[in-house]
């Protein structure tokens, strides 16, 4: 078996530790849950919850992603974190919406909330838990650029936010006695679960279907191209990501007389140079004589492309 870069092992334990503590706060706020009867911590028990399935799925994401290609898997197994990513996208906007029917209902059954002491320490306890996950997540998504990190980063994100809100809707319920507190609480944790689904299947969305990188990185491959020596063009460039590697395919127009030798050592400094620009990238490279007119793929869409 091939041996696990600094990446690839950051990426596997960032997975290890989310489920840790997606396993260790599941139970803490199903205790608080049971001593309370509060729709946000409730709310918030849900949200871990998901965080534990969103955690195992990335877990099995980021296992699957770092098998090394084979004879029927070329490209590798990637694109495995962006489906782990849509995966929890969807759990995550079923419980949101679960949690709103609750919550509607509680409006017009209102349940008197008890023992709010043990909910609030409890919830301080999440609180300290997930800002610690979320910091070395953050680390582990801006050195692997890891999908399947983010997702699992988002969810402890927003579950920082409504363990934030529970306790201060258990704070309300305590000294005002209000129940509306508790209830008004749960809505807004929920419909901040339903945006982050929606952002998370977008952009988990985006990389399945191979939406191309971003504008900046397209302008920057081709000015690193046109910087090369003897290179008189570039077109038919096409991007796209699988996990944290790029993929970049382009055309190279070169002076047609050169010999075979030569065209290869253009290419070849090529790619060089953009591997120094990004370095986790696979590239492909067609050498074109300058100025010879064919079909190109840029012309082929709706509204034409300048490269």
């Amino acid at each position: 078996m091939t041996p696990l870069n600094n990446n690839d092992r950051l990426k596997k334990y960032a997975a290890i530790s989310s489920i840790s503590v997606a396993i260790l706060l599941t139970i803490c706020k199903f205790v608080a849950f049971i001593k309370t009867d509060s729709l946000a911590v409730f709310s918030s028990f849900i949200d871990s919850l998901t965080d534990l399935f969103a955690s195992l799925i990335s877990y099995i994401a980021v296992y699957f992603s770092l098998k090394p290609a084979s004879c029927n898997h070329r490209y590798g197994y990637g694109k495995s974190e962006a489906l782990s990513a849509l995966l929890q996208a969807i759990f995550v906007g079923a419980s949101g919406v679960f949690v709103i029917f609750d919550g509607i209902n509680r409006l017009f059954n209102p349940v008197e909330i008890v023992d709010t002491s043990i909910g609030i320490y409890i919830m301080i306890f999440s609180i300290f838990s997930t800002i610690m996950l979320v910091v070395f997540q953050t680390y582990v998504a801006n050195k692997t650029n890891s999908l399947a990190i983010k997702a699992d980063r988002a969810h402890y994100t927003v579950d920082f936010l409504t363990n934030s809100t529970v306790i201060i809707s258990l704070v309300l319920v305590r000294i005002f006695g209000f129940v509306y507190f508790d209830v008004i609480a749960a809505l807004f944790i929920s419909a901040y679960l339903l945006y982050n689904a929606y952002d998370l299947a977008k952009e988990s969305i985006e990389q399945i279907t191979d939406k191309e990188l971003s504008e900046e990185i397209r302008e920057n491959i081709i000015k690193t191209v046109k910087m090369c020596d003897d290179v008189s063009g570039i077109h038919d460039l096409r991007t796209r990501s699988v996990g944290d590697v790029y993929y970049i395919e382009l055309h190279l127009e070169i002076n047609g007389l050169f010999s075979l030798k030569k065209a290869h050592d253009i290419s070849y400094n090529v790619e060089t140079k953009i591997l120094e620009v990004y370095p986790n990238s696979q590239i492909i490279i067609h050498q074109d004589p300058y100025g010879v007119e064919e079909e190109r793929l840029d012309n082929k869409f709706d509204n034409g492309c300048l490269i």
